[in-house]
């Protein structure tokens, strides 16, 4: 719901805080508060922010106050909102008041768990009661000093949550206040989880069936079902807030969950072996096929196809499996979801699942009926493949396409199959390599928009936001292409031009040349004979055998194993001419990387060229100038000589675009080179640290997979923010005039 200006004064009036930083926020607060709560519920919200603005804590508590608390109190009642209001004025009186923002930033999650007003109370006693009472002294007397571990324990809270109940919490809670409250470095241990008692007294609050507990008796199950020795590894369920992990197994061994609750009148440690049993069909009757040329919706079928397809062959072994499958998997309603209003894919395939594991699944469908017994009659005749059960899957979705599948809303409802692992096994990709760089000529007569709506997808960036110490998922939009050509008569004058730096530089390539070789054996052709084998050949050919053609060998050069990546700055900036200087950053740069790809080329390296530029997040420009299987010919020379500057400088995605292509090739050393003329920058950024530190995250991870990244840079005030993005791996080139002769210079000393 989209409000009025004047609406949106009307609601800021109400708000008496006068803090500037709300403004930016608070349009998208009202509109969600106005969609879900009554005209009441949308004053006690400002009354209850009013309130919280006058503890004297800045902006950031009364932001997160008007941001979290709509839902909440759509989910549990609005008196919620009053409830929270108070409870934060009251807790600004005592001497915890610092734990003000993380006590509301848990709210969220404590509404989602505990579902009813009441037990939301009780959780807001419990944080008051655990800061009181750590802060106690000794006497009982009233606390004048704050919580060593209050914070501590509220950002446990949403971990705590999902492990344990109220009772739980308030028992693992009052065991720290108790044991802890004279040690204050301790306490803090024990609230982060840190000490090993806090652990053990989480787990023993914790209710169903521990995995540590059951995990000789799952592994004896493995080992005489299955013939398995299985080396287990457990995780949390209550670590992943967003999405909910699924088993899998993969080399290192079987993921499975840290504790099993007793599900449908199922125990927990049948629930383990359900689960082991179903992924040990897998290993067993499973071969992975690829992934490429299927759909996400095709895939998500072949996986639910050939689950059906393993569960069917154990129950044929181990016949007294059935009952537990069909007890633990969710029986969804035939004709309970509105195809028009929701997407039914899921709902339609979990049909299909429940109906191929119970033959008295009483579904009436035609075409749910037609593919349950074509699935059956090819496990009876042949047990069919993996291969098989996905083409008839690819069939069936195929068959019950509706125009609602793409529909974000997706019924969910009796779908999730909790036992069944994740099928990261069931696939494999082709060989990431030269597709990437792989455009298809467009044809010159068409018109630019019809170039361009047949342009590739676009890649999307993750960005670092340093102030809340998190990533942005998804934010950056990253457009590539092919850059468009210019003439190549440009680039062989600048070679002319530079003939006697052409030819110092040939002398220290031929001195960098690897010199070594390595025979290449049992070669058809070769350029001389493999006297060991053709002797072999010949007493072969004498004893009455067939001899081995192979009998001639050849050379090649072994030494240097580098790929190197060039990255462009192409922003608007680059089109200036710097002072003292007759020609543009750009014209300069140009030259530069002439110099350089003649060099690479000379010395045979893996080499990539590319530039980027930015017009806000929504469009990052990247432009392949020569892509890595290609030599310096005139096609890329053509590339390089129609570069063109225009827009911004969003650096961040450009390098982790630049660093996915890299990580591919196979090469000992990876260098990735940024030339550029300034700081990251853009439009839709106002905060200048914000682009620079996402840089650097970006650099940092780079490091982490093996590319070294180095920046040659432009700016005589270079000094003041590269080092803050590259460290110590950079050199400023004050006299830019000077580039062209430098920078394959700098190339040559990094790679030598």
């Amino acid at each position: 719901m989209t409000l009025s200006q004047a609406e949106l004064d009307d609601f800021r009036s109400l708000l008496t805080c006068g803090f500037e930083q709300l403004d930016v926020a608070f349009a998208g607060c009202m509109e969600d508060a106005v969609t879900r709560l009554s005209p009441e519920g949308v004053i006690k919200l400002l009354e209850g922010g009013s309130l919280i603005g006058m503890i004297g804590r800045g902006y950031e508590p009364v932001q997160v106050y008007l941001e979290e608390m709509p839902e909440i109190a759509q989910n549990l009642g609005e008196d919620t909102l009053e409830t929270v209001s108070k409870a934060v004025w009251k807790l600004s009186r005592t001497p915890n008041g610092k734990g003000i923002l993380a006590f509301l930033q848990t709210l969220g999650e404590a509404a989602r768990r505990l579902r009813a007003h009441d037990l939301f109370e009780d959780y807001i006693k419990i944080a008051f009661d655990m800061g009181d009472g750590t802060a106690r002294s000794v006497h009982g007397k009233i606390p004048t000093i704050p919580s060593p571990g209050f914070v501590s324990f509220l950002n446990q809270m949403p971990y705590m949550l999902n492990q344990l109940s109220l009772d739980g919490i308030r028992n693992w809670m009052e065991y720290g206040v108790k044991h802890y409250f004279t040690h204050p470095e301790r306490q803090i241990d024990y609230f982060t989880l840190q000490s090993a008692d806090s652990k053990a007294i989480m787990q023993r609050e914790r209710h169903g069936t521990l995995f540590t507990d059951v995990e000789r008796k799952l592994g004896l199950y493995m080992k005489a079902l299955w013939e398995e020795k299985t080396h287990f590894i457990p995780y949390s369920m209550g670590f992943d807030e967003l999405r909910k992990p699924q088993p899998y197994f993969d080399e290192l061994g079987i993921r499975v969950p840290d504790v099993y609750d007793d599900k449908d009148g199922v125990r927990g440690i049948d629930r383990y072996r359900a689960m082991l049993g179903h992924m040990a069909a897998h290993r067993r009757w499973t071969k992975a096929i690829f992934a490429d040329n299927f759909s996400p919706f095709q895939r998500v079928a072949a996986e639910l196809f050939e689950d059906s397809r393993v569960e069917y062959l154990m129950m044929r072994t181990y016949p007294g499996m059935r009952g537990l499958y069909q007890k633990l998997h969710p029986k969804p309603v035939e004709g309970s979801v509105d195809p028009d209003k929701e997407s039914t894919i899921r709902h339609r395939l979990a049909m299909v699942s429940y109906a191929m594991l119970d033959e008295n699944h009483g579904y009436q469908d035609p075409d749910l009926l037609d593919f349950v017994d074509r699935f059956h009659d090819m496990m009876e005749d042949s047990d069919a493949s993996t291969q098989e059960v996905a083409t008839l899957a690819i069939q069936y979705i195929a068959r019950t396409r509706r125009q609602n599948d793409a529909s974000a809303n997706v019924c969910f409802t009796d779908t999730e199959v909790d036992y069944r692992d994740d099928n990261r096994h069931m696939w494999k990709f082709y060989e990431l390599g030269d597709e990437e760089e792989m455009f298809e000529e467009h044809d010159k007569t068409k018109s630019k928009e019809e170039d361009e709506a047949q342009g590739l997808p676009p890649r999307h960036y993750k960005e670092w936001d340093y102030v809340s110490k998190t990533y942005r998922p998804d934010w950056v939009s990253l457009y590539e292409s092919l850059h468009p050509p210019g003439p190549v008569s440009c680039i062989d004058d600048i070679l002319s031009k530079h003939a006697a730096l052409a030819k110092r530089l040939k002398q220290i390539l031929d001195m960098l040349k690897p010199q070594q070789t390595v025979r290449i054996r049992y070669q058809e052709e070769g350029t001389e004979l493999d006297l060991d084998v053709a002797i072999r050949a010949l007493i072969d050919l004498k004893a009455g055998s067939m001899p081995d053609s192979r009998i001639n060998m050849s050379h090649k050069t072994d030494g240097r194993d580098i790929a190197v990546s060039l990255l462009l700055d192409l922003s608007q900036s680059v089109n200036e001419i710097p002072e003292g200087s007759t020609q543009s950053i750009l014209e300069l740069s140009q030259e530069a990387v002439t110099l350089l790809g003649w060099a690479i080329g000379h010395l045979g390296d893996d080499f990539a060229i590319a530039g980027f530029s930015s017009n806000t997040r929504h469009e990052v420009r990247y432009q392949h100038i020569k892509g890595f299987s290609e030599d310096w010919n005139d096609e890329v020379k053509g590339r390089l000589a129609g570069i063109e500057a225009g827009y911004s400088t969003r650096m961040g995605a450009a390098l982790r675009h630049a660093g996915h292509t890299l990580a591919s090739r196979k090469a000992d050393k990876k260098l990735l080179l940024v030339l550029t003329d300034g700081e990251p920058a853009d439009i839709d950024v106002d905060d200048e640290q914000y682009l620079i530190q996402d840089a650097h995250k970006a650099v940092q991870e780079l490091d982490q997979d093996g590319i070294y990244t180095y920046c040659i840079n432009l700016d005589s005030k270079a000094d003041e923010y590269v080092g803050d993005i590259f460290g110590n791996q950079f050199t400023v080139i004050d006299n830019i005039d000077r580039l062209p002769e430098k920078l394959p210079q700098l190339f040559l000393s990094l790679t030598k």
